[in-house]
């Protein structure tokens, strides 16, 4: 297809004026007209050879000259088209802009200070209006939410006050108001057990019960020999039997924990630590439900002696021991510390057993918020997040690697101390056992 006009080669061949000329039809270029040939017989026109694509070569002759041009010159005409296309689309767009100005120039009259003052009536003064009412609405809006945030500062610098604010804080509050509770319905637990003042006039004769709560009266009564007993710290529940330590520190004490040479696994379920397991004469764990039966009779102190495998002994000694009903989870709380093992139930703010639930490899109840303690160290015990003690780990009979998941307690010499080869000690004997705090042997 010849192109439509050839103005641009007047730069180029100014020199003679040419005439582009393509498949044999000649047009004016740059204003030239058929003169334009005779006074100089150039010409510009297609070779005929093209490419797939559709693009042709085209060439210039000149006296005795041929030019060969690039393929892409044939796209000069396309340009060309699409620039008028685009001339004549602004010309159209500026026209319909002027008249859309002269209509509204019409349609408006004159108002006050230069300004457009609709008719009454009309939808743009409608517009006004609901524009001024949302503006209005806005402002109350804005206003009301800047005297919320006022009363929100305030209230919050009042709880600051009340150092209400630091979550710490209102769960102390809430562990001294629990421990008040627990001392006061021990309290009325065992009033509530003494003989009725109806009992006193239908009874002829009093009965005297032989009822033995722990092994502090079993050596009331002259028992010396460290074995089992039967025991009953409720009336209201049944019997069952203890190891009684009847030499230690003067004797008369209940043991509730043994570990001695690893032949029960206390890697066990919440139901295995509430009810008991193990052998009363070697290893065991007497029962969360006993233990918190036993601790709510009276009022107990606590004893734990432990052995490591160089023979050093130690003991600790806590002038208060309760454990809670399961419903609170059998909730741990322990009284001031004496010995020399250390104080390991109270290592630090962060790692302080008192007051902590018990928790098992199946029921996570500690306070550590990314797993749980039970399930990572191998046993049940009153983790916080996660220990400082844990009397019953893994039994361990020689050094071993990795979580330190053993018979542990964190204050014993030595027991930070770094061993080749990240080595860990375990401890060979634990053993955990109660009295009565007013008990004189």
């Amino acid at each position: 297809m010849p192109p439509a006009g050839w103005c641009w080669l007047g730069p180029v061949l100014a020199a003679c004026g040419l005439l582009a000329v393509a498949d044999g039809a000649a047009e004016a270029g740059g204003g030239a007209g058929a003169g334009a040939e005779a006074a100089c017989p150039a010409t510009l026109r297609s070779t005929g050879r093209c490419a797939a694509g559709g693009e042709c070569a085209y060439e210039v002759r000149l006296p005795a000259l041929t030019v060969q041009l690039p393929a892409q010159w044939g796209r000069l005409e396309e340009v060309f088209k699409e620039v008028q296309n685009l001339k004549e689309t602004v010309n159209s767009l500026k026209k319909s802009c002027q008249d859309c100005k002269l209509q509204a120039d019409d349609s408006r009259a004159p108002g006050r200070g230069g300004q457009l003052s609709p008719s009454p009536g009309a939808p743009g003064e409608a517009e006004d209006g609901r524009v001024r009412e949302l503006e209005s609405e806005v402002n109350k809006l804005s206003a009301d939410l800047k005297d919320a945030k006022e009363e929100i500062d305030v209230l919050h610098g009042r709880l600051e006050e009340l150092s209400l604010v630091n979550m710490n804080n209102i769960e102390n509050y809430v562990d001294s108001k629990v421990a008040n509770l627990t001392s006061v319905v021990n309290s009325l637990d065992g009033k509530c057990s003494s003989k009725c003042p109806s009992q006193e006039h239908t009874q002829s004769r009093p009965v005297q019960h032989l009822i033995y709560k722990d092994c502090s009266d079993y050596y009331t009564i002259g028992k010396r020999s460290s074995e089992t007993y039967r025991v009953t710290p409720d009336p209201k529940n049944s019997s069952f039997e203890v190891f009684c330590d009847m030499e230690t520190m003067g004797g008369g004490w209940t043991v509730l924990q043994a570990r001695l040479d690893g032949s029960t696994n206390f890697t066990r379920t919440w139901q295995d630590y509430k009810v008991g397991f193990g052998n009363l004469r070697r290893e065991f764990w007497l029962g969360n439900d006993k233990i918190h039966l036993l601790t709510k009779s009276k009022d107990m102190i606590l004893r734990i002696d432990l052995e490591d495998f160089n023979g050093v002994k130690l003991y600790a000694l806590y002038d208060q021991f309760y454990v809670a009903n399961e419903f609170l989870k059998y909730r741990l709380h322990i009284g001031n510390y004496n010995g020399t093992a250390g104080d390991a139930l109270h290592f630090s703010k962060h790692y302080n057993h008192d007051l902590k639930f018990f928790t098992t490899p199946d029921r996570d109840n500690d306070r550590y918020p990314s797993g749980n303690c039970g399930l990572y160290y191998s046993s049940g015990w009153w983790f916080d997040a996660c220990l400082s003690a844990n009397l019953n780990g893994r039994y361990y009979h020689q050094k071993y690697r990795g979580v330190r998941n053993g018979i542990f307690w964190g204050t014993w010499p030595g027991i930070s101390e770094a061993h080749p080869g990240g080595y860990k000690s375990s401890l060979k004997e634990a053993k955990m056992m109660i009295r009565p705090k007013h008990f004189k042997p």
